[in-house]
């Protein structure tokens, strides 16, 4: 018999920001099409994926009609996982209830924070353990107060985050130029 443990590959769970971002600056469409099929391609992988919440967010929000015709017509449904698993509403209302009781931010930030995909986000990650790390574009920020920055909570709750460029790397992924 074998003992050896099979290690399964960690899962990227993408804010709504590191789309946005993309989109607007540095991976824009138009400037890094690759970005974009490499998020497809590590999702088939099982390496990234988001939240419904996410998607709401976009879809709701002003982020232009490029990103939404994206997500309708190229993301698998699959790329947005649900929330509505028991684990996820639990560690969600934990999160909540530790948000409201911190008395650093001001109550504007939590009800903002209560009340977008954030805190779904970082429960997502934390109710499936150790194969799933948030990526987000915020910082940690221990002195905020008109905002509660995702890193500060999921430094509370010990769920591990990283930034777009980390997770990239550790993808080992590379945009290449085409040849002509």
């Amino acid at each position: 018999m074998n003992d050896e443990q099979v290690i399964i590959p960690e899962t990227y769970v993408i804010d709504a920001n590191v789309l946005i971002e993309a989109k607007n600056r540095y991976y824009a469409f138009d400037i890094c099409p690759a970005f974009w099929d490499s998020l497809l391609i590590n999702h088939a992988k099982s390496r990234i994926e988001s939240i419904d919440k996410v998607k709401k967010e976009i879809n709701d929000g002003n982020y232009g009609d490029e990103i939404k015709k994206w997500i309708k017509a190229t993301v698998p449904p699959s790329f947005f996982c649900a929330t509505d698993d028991n684990d996820v509403i639990k560690d969600y209302q934990e999160i909540i209830n530790w948000v409201m009781h911190q008395p650093q931010y001001f109550l504007e930030a939590k009800e903002e924070f209560a009340n977008g995909a954030d805190g779904w986000l970082i429960a997502h990650v934390k109710a499936q353990k150790d194969n799933k790390i948030l990526v987000t574009h915020e910082v940690l920020n221990l002195e905020s107060k008109k905002r509660v920055p995702i890193p500060n909570v999921c430094t509370a709750f010990g769920v591990k985050w990283k930034n777009t460029f980390e997770m990239l790397r550790e993808l080992k992924t590379q945009f290449v130029l085409p040849k002509d």
